[in-house]
């Protein structure tokens, strides 16, 4: 999986680099992320600005990381959605929990640091 973790000041951008979320990747993409959070980060970006299909696994795993970082006292946010993303995640509810901003810099930003 080709993935990328950087960090902004106290945020920390996990960047994925497949045109594609689907279930075979899961695995990588979910044990970087909950890594993080389990690590302490308490703001948490994902960039899926190369990203243009995810299928219903990739969504269902997104609000579950959205869970971890709530019930751990922190935030994760989206940066980057493209369209045909941003219809999956309103046909499935999940734009109702997870905060979508259009680029990385503007996610970062909404954090106030």
């Amino acid at each position: 999986m080709n993935l990328t973790i950087s960090h902004v000041g106290e945020v920390s951008v996990v960047r994925v680099g497949e045109a594609r979320l689907m279930y075979p990747l899961l695995s990588d993409f979910a044990g970087a992320v909950a890594g993080l959070i389990t690590a302490g980060e308490k703001k948490v970006v994902i960039d899926l600005g190369g990203v243009n299909y995810v299928d219903s696994a990739s969504i269902g795993c997104l609000m579950d990381l959205y869970r971890q970082a709530t019930t751990s006292g922190g935030t994760l946010k989206l940066a980057g959605v493209q369209k045909r993303v941003e219809t999956m995640l309103s046909m499935t509810g999940a734009q109702n929990f997870l905060e979508i901003h259009p680029d990385q810099a503007s996610a970062v930003r909404s954090f106030g640091g």
